[in-house]
């Protein structure tokens, strides 16, 4: 690939992201607040750059894959930002999950800087990065998402337009709440049957068999039963995530009263100290309501 890729947060995820363009030829500079991520980037191929406006000037795209809402409009906007720095006519990718008003919002933004704003949050946690088998929900303009369509499916698997700029966030905010209620309904399950003595190795096989059987039950059931809460995807971060579907809810009118439930028990567990575990991390919430209080992890 003849093109320049910069990259913006090279964390969990963006590190494999940016990993994964550079086996697929192209030209990646990456950005990061901690340089020990840029030095990874580097050590695979990469580029570092010693600050954002360093790593767009040249690039013929430009991915964003930060936390949250504030972080993108930091790292975009101001005299060091994307905006200010990237040359006219490059696409942004925001593989951010943030409010979709705000991604509608820096899109528009985007458009009067010379840019070409899609918003394509992903899904698949740290394992489906690094595989390069992401789904990515993509909002935007259908010649900028078949112009970017080369780096999305160097990262994902199951890469969709789902309609103008925000909707990608929009159908984001969804998946977190399917996901979220789905990890809770787990870790309910795994509590109850430990609970009677089952051979709960025998009884996630025999569930993921049948109607039950979910990506989560495959992905997270394991770390469950192991207890290994190691994060893929940070409640933390899908606490965030459910604040926004919440939120946005109620400004469409309308009314998620399962979805309401899991975000305060996801509130919950993070209040309780567990925001930096992965977010089957949900299950140590359901013990202690339970009161099966486990150990504390270490620190």
């Amino acid at each position: 690939m003849s093109q320049n890729v910069a990259f913006i947060g090279l964390g969990i995820m963006g590190l494999p992201m940016a990993k994964n363009l550079v086996n697929a030829g192209f030209t990646v500079t990456g950005f990061n607040r901690s340089s020990k991520a840029i030095d990874d980037l580097v050590v695979a191929g990469g580029k570092g750059a010693t600050s954002i406006a360093d790593a767009v000037k040249d690039a013929d795209i430009v991915i964003t894959m930060v936390p949250d809402s504030p972080d993108v409009q930091g790292v975009v906007t101001g005299e060091d930002g994307v905006f200010a720095n990237a040359k006219s006519g490059a696409l942004w990718i925001d593989n951010s999950s943030i409010r979709p008003d705000v991604a509608v919002a820096l899109a528009t933004e985007a458009r009067e800087a010379g840019l070409r704003p899609l918003d394509a949050p992903v899904s698949g946690g740290e394992a489906g990065a690094i595989e390069g088998v992401l789904s990515i929900m993509v909002g935007g303009d259908t010649a900028d998402f078949e112009a970017a369509k080369p780096v999305l499916d160097a990262v994902g698997k199951t890469i969709v337009l789902v309609g103008p700029s925000g909707s990608g966030q929009t159908v984001k905010a969804a998946n977190q709440l399917i996901v979220a209620a789905n990890i809770q309904a787990l870790s309910e399950a795994v509590v109850f049957l430990e609970a009677y003595g089952v051979d709960t190795d025998a009884a996630i096989k025999v569930l993921g068999g049948g109607l039950a059987g979910s990506k989560v039950l495959d992905q997270k059931a394991q770390k469950i039963l192991d207890r290994e809460f190691a994060p893929g995807f940070r409640l933390a971060l899908h606490n965030k995530d459910m604040g926004i579907v919440t939120s946005a809810a109620r400004e469409a009118g309308v009314v998620l009263p399962l979805g309401a439930l899991v975000a305060q028990l996801v509130t919950s567990t993070v209040a309780s100290g567990d925001g930096a575990l992965d977010h089957s991390g949900l299950f140590r919430g359901v013990q202690r309501l339970s009161g099966k209080v486990e150990a504390p992890l270490p620190a």
